[in-house]
């Protein structure tokens, strides 16, 4: 292991002490991915989907804290910030200018529970495309009607 430098006091003075994995919690709104039972994006927070999966991950996770992006507008994280009360889940609203990230909702443990998948699984959905129909020109539609 290396010595310290007189920048690296300095820097530590100034910014405070280096964390692990800065990066990962600057992402998912303070906390680390190891820590995290279901992460919704910003689009996710603002649908019924993602209210839906929020609520039943709330279910099974009693002991859990909701971490909000502050980002997002009060309109959609007042139903989130009711689901954390009738759950009983404690909840923080995290406004952070200096990082942007597209999570809009974490809800996570103190602890690690290294849950593989923490992303709402989009449905997919077949859409069936139309062909669209072929607008006739308006000479086809005269030579059809002399005919």
């Amino acid at each position: 292991m290396s010595k310290k430098s007189v920048d690296d006091y300095l820097t530590e003075g100034i910014y405070g002490t280096r964390r692990p994995k800065e990066a990962e919690r600057e992402q998912f709104l303070g906390t680390l991915r190891e820590r995290i039972v279901l992460a919704l994006t910003k689009g996710q927070v603002m649908s019924d989907k993602g209210l839906n999966a929020l609520e039943e991950a709330m279910k099974k996770n009693k002991g859990a804290e909701l971490l909000i992006n502050g980002q997002v507008a009060y309109k959609f994280l007042k139903e989130e910030k009711a689901l954390a009360k009738k759950y009983n889940i404690a909840y923080t609203t995290i406004t952070d200018n200096e990082n942007e990230t597209d999570i809009g909702a974490v809800l996570t443990y103190d602890h690690a529970i290294d849950k593989e998948e923490i992303f709402m699984k989009e449905q997919e959905t077949e859409e069936y495309e139309k062909e669209p129909e072929k607008s006739e020109s308006l000479l086809s539609k005269l030579k059809n009607w002399l005919s």
